[in-house]
């Protein structure tokens, strides 16, 4: 993928099999094609890294400082791995944690992305198998949170970015976003097909409503 190897690990997400992470490089701009939606050699916090692509893409691409956050081990260990293949392992912090759990006190960051968990599940939904976890957010709890606290991470100037699908629940999620005093700007689309369906990726971007 982008022209590198990867090393995958049995209980992650594997990029081969959607064409999903493929878009995410495209969307921010990591594929070398488009203008980065991200600072360059600033700082960069992803949500759920699974095999690191995204977050040792970024650090490859000029960022100093990347953290990854997952709640899988494995995924965590994964990103590990591939940061240390690209020999970017110096810049590249992968912590286990929930959202934002794994982060120290005081952190900030010039970019916050989060490629989520789209499609709503009910709130006592329990997960059955990996690619469940990259899909399904059980009563949209953790993009709740996540809108009320990623532009709270930001540097001054900084971006909250969600990368959300018209496969899930747009209208709920403008109410979330509403409700804990949110604003979504659409930076970017993309449709792509995965099998015979056509879907739509969207690239917000999470504000403080003013």
């Amino acid at each position: 993928m982008a022209g590198r190897e990867w090393d995958p690990l049995d209980g992650v997400f594997a990029p081969p099999f959607s064409a999903t992470t493929g878009v995410a490089m495209e969307i921010l701009g990591l594929d070398g094609d488009g203008r980065p939606r991200f600072r360059r050699h600033g700082s960069f916090l992803e949500v759920g890294p699974g095999t690191g692509v995204i977050a040792v893409s970024a650090a490859l691409a000029g960022c100093v400082r990347v953290v990854a956050t997952d709640i899988s081990v494995a995924a965590v260990k994964n990103t590990g791995m591939n940061a240390e293949r690209h020999r970017v392992g110096d810049r590249v912090r992968a912590a286990q944690g929930d959202l934002f759990s794994a982060l120290d006190a005081g952190e900030r960051f010039d970019t916050v992305y989060w490629h989520s968990n789209f499609v709503l599940g009910p709130a006592d939904h329990r997960y059955e198998t990996v690619h469940e976890a990259a899909y399904v957010d059980p009563g949209y709890e953790a993009h709740r949170r996540y809108l009320a606290e990623a532009p709270l991470l930001l540097t001054e100037g900084g971006s909250a970015l969600l990368q959300f699908s018209d496969r899930g629940d747009l209208g709920r999620l403008r109410d979330l976003a509403a409700g804990c005093g949110r604003e979504l700007d659409v930076l970017r689309r993309r449709t792509f097909l995965e099998g015979t369906e056509t879907i739509e990726h969207i690239l917000f971007e999470v504000r403080i409503a003013s």
